[in-house]
């Protein structure tokens, strides 16, 4: 971790020993660099993370192909973490998972993964769209190629800083030519890996180009289609507010009456003199009048004559001297002689019950009444004083009244 300036020779170092050293070593080296990726990302020092993600998918495939199933479910795990933590990018996750699928595929009775098709069980582009099917096997393509043409380039470029640096001795010439040997060597490969990189690159962005045309094509139509919505919207709508203009102006012009003219007017006046000469009279109403006093008399009523009181003048009021009114003030003398006046009036002109009437005969008894009062009342004298032991006011009072008969 603390050599990240030479992370490309030690990443390039690691995959040579990852194909020279035996089948039970190798997931020793897989778990080393795993720990360093890991760690890398943790830190956030992406050196070994870039310097690792050409080679990873290779170095993978060769530690898996050959190995029992025991040590190639331990790799699967491996890459598994990789997905789950995103330790690398998508495309150099999806080469390395496409490799080891192509070697499950290989193996005979062996087809899928054995991690519950977390990773591999629908491929590597299974959840990928169908415009974009056509693409994964070019991205896969580029990433293998670039894995193989990464380590190659840096490794030839090396060699040839190292034989054609001016601080170091020359050679002797055999040995120097041996030297020159295989840095050809090593620049033929580097330029095979890197010119299969761009043709595989080159793919690619053939296949983009074809996508992105056909995205282009379908952007026109979508524009195109888009305007005529815009123009059908505003022609609707348009319509739209012209019929409401409409029934607007239908129901102003029923509610609003319509201006009369000076025929109307006249034809109108000519109607309501027709209609007043054809209507009927008005029924004359009877003044409000009080029935005459008649109206509330029973039949055969008494009637009675108006009568002066007695000593009436004396109960005018008399102007004095000096213009003032004096009110006599009846004594009660007066008051009794009145009253008697008035009593013995009404009785004489109240008309005696006919004695041949059953009814007033029942209710005053007849003969047999009269005789039955005369018999309990019997004890009373004709010849005493019936005023005998009252007072002298009173007794007078009391003759009054009776009119002498006591």
């Amino acid at each position: 971790m603390f050599h990240r300036r030479h992370a490309d020779r030690t990443c390039a170092i690691w995959l040579e020993r990852m194909r020279e050293t035996t089948i039970n070593k190798r997931l020793t080296l897989i778990y080393l660099a795993n720990e360093v990726v890991q760690q890398s990302k943790a830190r956030r020092k992406d050196d070994f993370l870039v310097a690792f993600s050409p080679v990873i998918a290779e170095a993978t495939a060769t530690a898996y192909k050959g190995a029992t199933n025991d040590v190639q479910e331990k790799i699967r795990r491996t890459v598994e973490v990789w997905s789950q933590r995103r330790i690398f990018d998508k495309p150099i996750q999806e080469a390395v998972e496409a490799r080891i699928l192509e070697l499950d595929k290989s193996r005979s009775g062996k087809k899928g993964g054995l991690l519950g098709g977390s990773l591999f069980s629908g491929g590597s582009g299974s959840s990928a769209p169908s415009e974009l099917q056509p693409l994964i096997p070019l991205q896969l393509a580029v990433s293998k190629a670039n894995a193989t043409s990464k380590p190659a380039s840096s490794a030839a470029n090396t060699e040839y800083e190292k034989l054609t640096d001016p601080g170091k001795p020359a050679p002797t010439p055999p040995v120097h030519a041996a030297r020159l040997s295989a840095l050809l060597k090593s620049l033929s490969s580097a330029e095979s890996a890197v010119a299969e990189s761009i043709k595989t690159r080159q793919d690619l962005v053939n296949g983009l180009e074809a996508l992105l045309a056909t995205n282009r094509t379908v952007l026109d139509n979508d524009k195109a289609q888009l305007d005529t919505i815009r123009e059908r919207r505003e022609t609707t709508e348009k319509k739209k507010r012209e019929v409401e203009d409409t029934i607007m102006r239908g129901v102003s012009a029923s509610e609003t009456p319509s201006p009369i003219t000076e025929g109307d007017a006249q034809q109108h006046i000519n109607g309501r003199a027709a209609t007043s000469s054809a209507e009927p009279e008005r029924p004359r109403v009877e003044e409000l009048t009080p029935p005459p006093t008649e109206f509330f008399t029973p039949t055969n009523s008494p009637k009675f004559a108006a009568r002066e009181l007695p000593n009436a003048a004396e109960n005018r009021q008399i102007p004095s001297e000096g213009n003032e009114q004096v009110q006599h003030q009846p004594s009660p003398t007066d008051l009794r002689q009145t009253n008697t006046a008035s009593t013995t009036s009404v009785r004489s002109e109240i008309p005696p019950p006919r004695s041949n009437d059953p009814r007033l005969s029942a209710l005053s008894g007849g003969p047999a009444k009269k005789r039955k009062l005369d018999a309990e009342f019997e004890g009373f004298g004709a010849d005493e004083d019936a005023m005998a032991g009252l007072d002298d006011d009173v007794a007078e009072l009391l003759r009054a009244e009776s009119g002498g008969a006591l």
